[in-house]
């Protein structure tokens, strides 16, 4: 191409700033809001795809970051966080404070910045310490306060990070208490009534013991994204537990293997009857990668084409399940060489495109190399469609790639 399009990344990250809770919670819930202490690490480790860190007490030796304290959680800042401006050899599991950060992971005007060292118009963020879709609040204790911290988050979200200052660049997700379908419910149709055209939500439900697609207990939840046309945005990790293998496999294992939830998570969707009975609700995979789809889409059809009648979906899933994915589920991918060369078994349609800012796994400030790469071979209005039109369509954006949500500057 001439000129390579300007990217709409579907997939970046921000690292919440300290304020976002303090100033939005009632004073007496100081003591156990979610706060940010500086503390030494007493422990750490990361195998078999479970992330265990033990905060020291003052005093203690042992390195310095900045925790996130809410209730009992005790969870640090990581360079995994935010890794970008770090070479590969310097990204380790480590804790940090925000002065050891990019400022483009918390601050506004710096992330503009840094997208335009990128070649990137616009982005979709995911959160930190709520995790990606709000498992900190499902897991806490006081539901009031957890209802709360998870408005307070969605309302920072559309009116500080992308708000005027933001120009329209930054696009709004938001979170919902998943501990309550009829409450997630509401908070989507509260958010889509200011703009808001993506909510978090986990890739596997029962993996934090909540109801699987299957049965009905969704339903409100689904129904809300449906007539709002609120897209539904699984993030790897968003059932609080990454693939793995044993309880002592190293952490290569894991990220090897990252797409797994996604790859199980689809087939859950493309099984469980919902797109049909919604047939406006769209999903996406954030950091699931898009080479693994093409074998998916022709398993899951010869199964439903010779097992149905026995396997349980007969009465309610009557297309095959790749002509449901065409219409309502959608990949996306910031390195998949394999998945683009078999982008005619996947769809132009069906892919977006991402560069997950400010992770270790980033192609920052390379994605426009990246691209250029890896979508050589295909045909220039392809390439616009996955690298912005098809965000542009899925998240209700201005033919300019913006958040018409914003109000103007």
């Amino acid at each position: 191409m001439a000129t390579f399009p300007r990217i709409i990344s579907v997939d970046d990250h921000t690292v919440e700033p300290p304020h976002v809770w303090r100033d939005r919670l009632p004073s007496k819930y100081r003591d156990t809001a979610p706060r940010i202490v500086r503390a030494p690490l007493k422990e750490l480790s990361f195998l078999g795809g479970r992330f265990a860190p033990v905060m020291g007490a003052p005093g203690d030796e042992g390195p310095v970051g900045d925790w996130w304290v809410y209730e009992d959680l005790r969870r640090p800042l990581t360079r995994l966080d935010t890794a970008v401006g770090c070479t590969r050899d310097e990204i380790r599991l480590e804790v940090i404070t925000y002065e050891q950060m990019r400022p483009g992971s918390y601050s506004v005007p710096e992330r503009l910045a840094d997208m335009d060292l990128n070649h990137v118009q616009s982005a979709l963020c995911f959160p930190t310490f709520p995790r990606f879709c709000g498992q900190t609040f499902t897991e806490a204790k006081d539901r009031e306060l957890g209802l709360l911290g998870v408005r307070a988050y969605n309302d920072w979200m559309v009116e500080e990070w992308c708000g005027p200052d933001a120009h329209g660049r930054l696009i709004p997700l938001t979170l919902v208490p998943l501990w309550d379908a009829e409450l997630a419910a509401a908070e989507v149709r509260r958010n889509a009534a200011r703009g808001v055209r993506a909510v978090a939500f986990s890739e596997i439900p029962p993996h934090l013991g909540l109801p699987s697609v299957h049965g009905d207990g969704w339903d409100p939840f689904l129904r809300a994204c449906d007539e709002t046309g609120t897209v539904i945005a699984m993030h790897i990790g968003s059932s609080s537990r990454m693939p793995s293998t044993s309880a002592d496999a190293p952490p290569a294992v894991g990220s090897t293997i990252t797409f797994a939830n996604c790859c199980f998570s689809m087939v859950d969707w493309l099984m469980s009857g919902k797109f049909e009975r919604f047939p406006g609700l769209r999903i996406m995979y954030a950091e699931g990668q898009i080479g693994w789809i093409p074998y998916i889409l022709e398993r899951a059809d010869t199964v439903w084409e010779e097992n149905r009648a026995w396997g349980g979906v007969a009465d309610k899933v009557t297309r095959p399940p790749s002509e449901l994915f065409a219409g309502h589920v959608y990949g996306c991918f910031f390195d998949d060489a394999f998945g683009l060369r078999n982008l005619d078994a996947i769809g132009a349609g069906n892919v977006l495109y991402e560069t997950d800012y400010p992770h270790s796994d980033s192609t920052w400030p390379r994605s426009r190399e990246v691209g250029e790469e890896q979508m050589a071979h295909l045909p220039d209005d392809v390439v616009e469609r996955i690298v912005r039109g098809n965000a542009i369509e899925l998240l209700g954006l201005t033919r300019d790639g913006l958040w018409a949500g914003a109000a103007p500057a």
